[in-house]
């Protein structure tokens, strides 16, 4: 199996507002290694959103290449992209987009069913959940549930595909600080016992001396020599 999960060569990103061009992102390439766990940091309008959205297939490139898992992605159509997005990429979000009215057990199994996965949906989802803590807690609704216990569920929800990757966006951005701790060491662990790859998104120097490697843009390029 090849060790590098991400490719990105020259990859360019621009909005047309009127007769002016926003170069988003400006000719960026770099790896991940299978496994590695890196931030992506960068003052805002550096382009850092820009790349999450790209690397989290949510967008495409105006141009360059972007290989995920072996798989070329910046080319697809949309509904391509759904499909390796659904497949192959988890999401954890600074504000959790848990549904409020289910259970942390339908809000797990919710990218399963969007997979077409049927018989092994319910024990997938249960597994998922005590895998980050909360096997008790399959049945209760968000409203029960603490901001950190509501990230969990969010954890869980992006892992129970077996994705090539895992990103997260400002993932303890909405916590205290003893409940982000939590779900850094969350994070963290699994990368160490599933050899999950980890991509954070963050603004926190703390977060990102946690990582093995940050990734910094500016103006849409990687800043020299630091990724």
């Amino acid at each position: 199996m090849d060790d590098v999960v991400i490719r990105v060569t020259d990859l360019k990103k621009i909005y047309k507002m009127g007769t002016v061009e926003v170069k988003a992102l400006a000719g960026v390439s770099f790896t991940i290694r299978r496994g590695e766990v890196v931030a992506i940091m960068g003052p805002s309008g550096s382009g850092k959103s820009t790349l999450m959205n790209t690397l989290g297939c949510l967008d495409h490139p105006t141009s360059g290449s972007y290989i995920l898992d072996g798989h070329e992605v910046a080319r697809l159509d949309d509904d391509e992209l759904a499909i390796i997005r659904n497949r192959k990429v988890g999401f954890v979000f600074q504000s959790f987009n848990l549904l409020p009215r289910q259970t942390a057990l339908a809000n797990v199994e919710l990218p399963m069913r969007y997979a077409g996965v049927t018989t092994e949906r319910v024990a997938r989802a249960k597994a998922a959940l005590e895998s980050v803590g909360l096997g008790e807690r399959i049945y209760h609704k968000p409203t029960e549930l603490s901001g950190g216990q509501q990230q969990r569920v969010a954890v869980a929800r992006a892992l129970v595909n077996h994705p090539a990757i895992l990103m997260a966006d400002e993932p303890t951005g909405n916590l205290d600080t003893k409940a982000g701790k939590e779900i850094m060491d969350l994070l963290l662990s699994l990368n160490e016992t599933s050899g999950t790859t980890l991509i954070i998104v963050t603004h926190d120097p703390a977060i990102a001396a946690q990582t093995q490697r940050v990734i910094r843009l500016r103006d849409g390029l990687i800043e020299e020599g630091v990724a």
